[in-house]
């Protein structure tokens, strides 16, 4: 049975939108208006093949814990959603705005949504219009919950398995997650009840220091 394009991966998502003349319909309602868009085929597929593109949520976790401040992180679902959850540092826009000023070309940018196609078209729209450090988080929201949130130990793991199990616990306990035993992964993200919206590792050690924000890379 064919797997519905909610089920690929962010690879499959790009690679269609770089190939599908149905994109083309989304360059001749370039939501930038009065920008040109500049393609370059060749290095975008490149690109999608190489996975140059993708931050890890396990990456991005990382980065939050280390206080790094060098990059935006940007979420592109509806206000609604947003405000319900969204991962610490993030800030919400709309794919059509982003290019009113607030993201600057030369900005290291990350991109998510729930995991579908709207992270991947805001990716292609940036790397159109030449901002050049763009990436995606792979799995948008979906593999935060999946991997950062909500870590599960399946039954019957191994010794390895075990061991990521308990750094893994560590993290998610600094994101308010909760960290599941037994079952398996396979049955789908476990439908558990989103951290608060709070400060990311309340009442907990810090893994290291804040890094100040460069200017001006």
């Amino acid at each position: 049975m064919t797997l519905s394009a909610r089920h690929w991966t962010i690879n499959k998502k790009l690679a269609a939108l770089v190939g599908s003349l149905g994109f083309l319909a989304l360059i001749a309602a370039n939501p930038y208006k009065g920008s040109r868009l500049e393609l370059n085929g060749r290095e975008l597929s490149e690109i999608v093949q190489k996975e140059v593109d993708h931050v890890s949520a396990e990456e991005l976790a990382g980065w939050i814990i280390q206080g790094k401040s060098d990059y935006r992180l940007v979420d592109l679902r509806n206000e609604k959603d947003f405000a319900e959850y969204h991962i610490p540092t993030a800030e919400n826009l709309a794919i059509t705005s982003l290019q009113e000023g607030s993201l600057a070309r030369n900005d290291k940018i990350v991109l998510y949504s729930d995991g579908g196609i709207h992270s991947a078209q805001a990716w292609f729209l940036l790397k159109s219009n030449q901002f050049k450090g763009v990436y995606i988080l792979s799995g948008g929201l979906d593999e935060w919950k999946d991997k950062i949130l909500f870590p599960r130990l399946n039954d019957n793991a191994s010794p390895t398995e075990i061991a990521a199990f308990e750094k893994a616990k560590l993290v998610s306990k600094f994101f308010g997650g909760i960290p599941q035993v037994g079952g398996n992964v396979a049955s789908g993200i476990p439908k558990l009840a989103m951290p608060k919206l709070e400060s990311p590792g309340a009442g907990q050690p810090k893994a290291g220091p804040a890094k100040k924000k460069k200017e001006g890379c």
